[in-house]
Order: structure tokens, then sequence, then C-alpha cells
């Protein structure tokens, strides 16, 4: 099975502790986001990213001698948001590397598909930003199946998905019928329904790749053990493609 998360706003670059494996599948993809990114002027980059001015200067500045080839930080490891903090990569144990490298997908907007041990560079892009590159309208017209093609899914292989719906919808339109879409959700039952609060998702979902990767998961029913002390497995609220864990507090 393959897992697909999202990446992070917050990023890092450490050269040093792990070594990159290879360079993102479609690099040469990027170099045109790239390029469309450059040619923005300042206010519209700003508007694109929806950030401060700080922020968007810094991003800027930093967008005009990005090098895509130079002091690469493998991609599991760059990204610091707090998905990425609550699965904790660094103490991960060879094993469970390898289980990530060979399972684990994370999806951007930048680079499209990434393995957890390819080479990035710092970058500010989400998937649902509207920008045109290559005459597309968008960055989801622009990646079309390619993100769901470099899962290279056997015929009844299943996705997991704990990425958000701004990144999951880059790879589910184009699943066959016999390739299991399943969506992990953590939300708490308040007055019967269940409700998704966005930092506490992020958190649990760290937590669940480190779970599947210290346990080398490989199938869906293993996944319903997930043993986090604030989640239980909400049977009732569950169906095929849909998995349930809800919040204990």
């Amino acid at each position: 099975m393959k897992i697909i998360i999202a990446p992070a706003k917050k990023m890092l670059v450490d050269t040093d502790t792990f070594a990159v494996a290879a360079l993102p599948l479609y690099l040469t993809h990027t170099q045109l986001i790239l390029q469309a990114l450059r040619r923005l002027s300042y206010p519209a980059a700003k508007t694109l990213w929806h950030c401060s001015d700080r922020l968007a200067q810094i991003n800027y500045d930093w967008l005009q001698h990005l090098e895509l080839t130079q002091n690469l930080t493998p991609a599991l490891f760059s990204f610091s948001g707090i998905q990425y903090q609550y699965m904790a990569p660094d103490i991960f144990t060879a094993p469970a590397l390898a289980y990530c490298q060979e399972n684990l997908r994370l999806l951007s907007g930048f680079y499209g598909s990434l393995r957890p041990f390819d080479g990035v560079v710092p970058y500010r892009l989400e998937f649902q930003a509207k920008l045109s590159v290559a005459g597309t309208n968008n960055l989801y017209d622009f990646w079309g199946d390619r993100l769901y093609q470099a899962l290279q899914l056997g015929p009844t292989e299943p996705v997991i998905n704990l990425a958000s719906e701004e990144y999951a919808k880059a790879i589910y339109p184009y699943m066959q019928p016999q390739q299991p879409f399943i969506t992990i959700v953590f939300a708490s039952l308040v007055n019967g329904k269940l409700k998704t609060k966005a930092t506490l998702a992020k958190m649990a979902r760290g937590a669940m790749v480190r779970f599947l990767a210290e346990h080398q998961v490989t199938d869906i029913a293993t996944i319903q053990q997930f043993d986090h002390p604030d989640y239980y497995f909400d049977s009732a609220h569950s169906t095929a493609t849909r998995l349930v864990f809800c919040y204990k507090k």
C-alpha cells in the first residue's frame, strides 16, 4: 500500500544528518513552476502566498536565487510543521525509514510527488494556489495525473490518505475502481457529530505515520490497531473507505 501526506509550510535545511538518495521525480516540471514564480511581481507573489510582508519579502528574495540541485535536504526531514514534529522521523529506526521510503509519498504543489529521501530545498507554494504554469489554469491542471502515476500502484493496491483535502484531490480522481482510497479521519465526537480540529488532526497524522512505519503495517486491518493514548478506533462511524479515530478527551 501507499501512504500519502501533505507537506508543511515550515521548512529547514539540513544537509548533514541524512543523505539524499535521489532528485525528485518531476524536477523538470518543478523548474517550470519556479520560472512561473520568478515572473511574478512582488505584490502578485505576496497575494499568491497569502502571508505577511515580512514572510513575503523573505520568500521573494529567496526565490530569486533558489537552486534546485544544491544544498539539498531529504524531503522527510525538510518539513518541520506540526505533523512532522509528531512524526519525529529523525528518531526512526533503519527499518522504519526503509518502510517510509518504500510506502510513504509526500505530495507537493512545487515538487509534485516526493519520496522521503528525495532532495529538496525550501519553497513556499500551496497546491491550491492559483498559479498559471505552461498555459494551465492552476497547479491541479498542471500536474494532472502525474502524482497518481508516481505512486506506481498495483491493480488492487490501496492508498492510505493522511493528507488534507487540498492534496488528496490531486490523487483520488485518478484512482482505478479496484484500487481502494482509504481516508483516515481524526475527530472529536460532539453531540453525536464528528468535528475535526486541524491542529489535533495534524498531530495525529504524524503519529499515525510513525505507528505504520514502526510496525511495518502492510494491511488495512492493522491500521485499526493504532495505539495512540488519545484516540480510539470508532467502528460505528467508519466505513470501508473511511477509518475514523475519535479523540478521547
